[in-house]
């Protein structure tokens, strides 16, 4: 008899935990920002966007199927978060680039998404998930960027060449 008791408590916690397991919060941050040298990374010269939309969509692998939809808005620092109930392990989650308010900055990274982990099974503490920054060119490279790029060693001396 006390096996069976311990048999049954043991299933009740499992479900206990289970169940909160998959009512969990996840919070996920990003940033998105302006490329003035149309390079698609941050150099000095990137700037935040305030304003900017983004979308978070968890989709069922096999079919595709969206089981999350959310969108929100970056704050004056260029900054958004996006809070996500459950676990979505077996899910693909991506935050995506919607909108750019910005008539200077608005043309979309040709690879413009960031994946993100929704669970507790993949070895990351805590419910903070962090973005991969998402961002938007200049339709024209800013002069000052040579310079810059240059200092990052991408661009070679002309002594160099």
């Amino acid at each position: 008899m006390a096996k069976a008791v311990a048999v049954v408590s043991a299933l009740c916690f499992l479900a206990l935990a289970s169940l909160a397991h998959a009512q969990e919060a996840f919070t996920v941050k990003g940033r998105v920002y302006c490329d003035p040298c149309r390079v698609e990374f941050q150099t000095s010269l990137s700037k935040s966007i305030e304003g900017a939309e983004v979308e978070l969509q968890c989709r069922v692998r096999e079919n595709g199927t969206v089981t999350v939809s959310q969108k929100a808005t970056t704050d004056a620092i260029g900054n958004y978060e996006l809070s996500v109930q459950g676990d979505h392990e077996e899910e693909i989650c991506e935050v995506v680039s919607v909108s750019s308010p910005s008539q200077e900055c608005n043309v979309p990274f040709g690879e413009n998404k960031a994946r993100v982990l929704l669970t507790q099974n993949n070895g990351v503490q805590g419910t903070d998930r962090y973005a991969n920054a998402l961002g938007y060119k200049t339709a024209k490279a800013n002069p000052d960027c040579k310079a810059v790029l240059q200092e990052m060693g991408y661009i070679p001396d002309e002594d160099q060449i």
